[in-house]
């Protein structure tokens, strides 16, 4: 299922180091392909400046108390476990109960850097779905995997976090469906993280080939951890010729961690992709998500849901990008803030001069439940052609006073007058989540979050916004 590592064949030191990035393709036992492309991720690296306040895209997000040489490249654990009932408690929360088994179609779990468990349907492995490990799958399917990673959707020329994910990956899961196969239940992979200053790189990579079909949800969860830690994850999505797609991606990381993040679609003719972005945990948020529209007829809807307190920071960019004609995407962010968190939120829709008759909305919706919250939003034209329907728009607002009152005057206190509220703004949304487990665990975390005062957790958060 997966390799076992120590600490002393992955990473004996913190920090990102080129000795690091073979020490770690070395102890994985990678094919020599995997390693080199490695080494040139960490040249990339090593030749990208850090963002500052003074780039355009970062000018809104501070990460100068970031310090990447506190931080573990590797967190190896125990091995692979043979039943999910072997797991760590906390690692499989959710997941182990019959009802969650038969609700969906396979599963990958991963404990810190090492997939530990993965499992499938018996009928869709006998169709030819792959659903495993990335690791395992560099090993057993190169060929298929080496076509797609990080040189079509997102490459370690994206930026500084992709590079130096493309130089130390670890972990993540690849899915491959076949020509013309049905996967009618959801397919599910959570990373959970409980690591001493972990530095977790997990990648997703998703290949849904023609006329083809599949649900997948990605999970990154932990608890708060006394030192910083950094997730550095990508995402890379591929749809065939009349394929269709959903993923929901959930972030439930500790205060303690920094997250960035890359998504991108790469979608064919004809194609129907549809993806959510639910932005719950960490202390700072930096998240690109991006469609590319490479095939006539491809469409892309793009939800998101975000929910800050305390001082917690997201700042999220999006790119409509659409590469050909009689293509169409269909943006929705909705935010919920309170206390002294702030969202940023750039989005673009570009149209290239030759995709005529492109059909692209983007909205992005943010309520505010505290004074001293804050939005920022800009959302982006940047069209070529001349025969084309784009529109675009963004709304901030506090709870409407009325709609308070009127609840009030029904019986309910005023937090459960508050959270009734947030229920009806996020629920158009939240309904399109398409596994019940999910669904609960993120009604849970926004009644946590509308329920209490800001928490010690959020006071410390607030001494850190003061320092920035």
């Amino acid at each position: 299922m997966s390799t076992t590592l120590t600490p002393t064949e992955a990473a004996p030191v913190r920090g990102f180091t080129r000795e690091g990035v073979e020490a770690l393709s070395r102890a994985k036992g990678e094919p020599d392909w995997v390693r080199e492309a490695r080494l040139a991720a960490w040249e990339t690296y090593e030749a990208t400046p850090m963002p500052s306040l003074r780039d355009e895209q970062w000018r809104r997000t501070s990460i100068r108390q970031l310090k990447l040489d506190a931080v573990a490249p590797f967190a190896p654990v125990s091995g692979p476990v043979a039943r999910l009932a072997g797991a760590p408690e906390a690692a499989r929360a959710g997941l182990d109960t019959p009802a969650a088994a038969e609700a969906r179609a396979g599963l990958v779990l991963q404990h810190n850097s090492t997939v530990i468990h993965h499992d499938l349907r018996r009928n869709l492995a006998q169709q030819g779905v792959l659903f495993l490990g990335l690791d395992e799958a560099m090993r057993e399917h190169g060929d298929l995997v080496r076509q797609y990673f990080m040189t079509r959707a997102v490459t370690p020329e994206h930026d500084k976090f992709s590079a130096l994910h493309g130089a130390f990956w670890s972990g993540g899961v690849f899915l491959y469906v076949p020509k013309g196969v049905q996967v009618e239940l959801p397919l599910q992979a959570r990373v959970y993280a409980d690591a001493d200053s972990p530095a977790l790189m997990p990648h997703t990579l998703v290949v849904v080939e023609a006329g083809a079909s599949a649900v997948f949800i990605d999970e990154y969860v932990s608890p708060t951890g006394e030192q910083q830690g950094l997730s550095n994850s990508v995402v890379e999505l591929f749809t065939g010729a009349g394929a269709q797609l959903r993923y929901v991606s959930v972030q439930d990381w500790g205060r303690n961690v920094y997250h960035f993040n890359t998504q991108r679609l790469v979608a064919q003719r004809d194609s129907a992709t549809n993806s959510l972005s639910i932005l719950l945990g960490s202390r700072l948020t930096k998240s690109n998500v991006e469609s590319g529209l490479d095939g006539q007829g491809a469409t892309s809807e793009m939800l998101g849901i975000f929910f800050g307190d305390g001082a917690q920071h997201f700042d999220q960019h999006t790119l409509q990008d659409h590469l050909q004609p009689h293509t169409t995407s269909d943006l929705l962010f909705k935010g919920v803030l309170r206390d002294r968190a702030r969202s940023v939120f750039a989005g673009l829709i570009r149209v290239e001069p030759h995709a005529q008759r492109t059909d692209a909305y983007q909205a992005n919706r943010n309520l505010l439940l505290s004074d001293k919250a804050r939005v920022d939003t800009m959302p982006k034209l940047e069209i070529g052609a001349n025969d084309v329907r784009c529109t675009h728009g963004a709304t901030i607002g506090q709870v409407d006073q009325e709609q308070l009152f009127y609840l009030q005057s029904r019986g309910l206190d005023r937090g459960e007058a508050e959270r009734m509220i947030v229920d009806g703004f996020l629920d158009e949304i939240i309904q399109r989540i398409p596994l019940a487990e999910v669904r609960d665990r993120l009604d849970l975390a926004i009644k946590q979050k509308m329920g209490l005062p800001p928490s010690a957790a959020a006071e410390e958060d607030d001494a850190w916004l003061d320092e920035e």
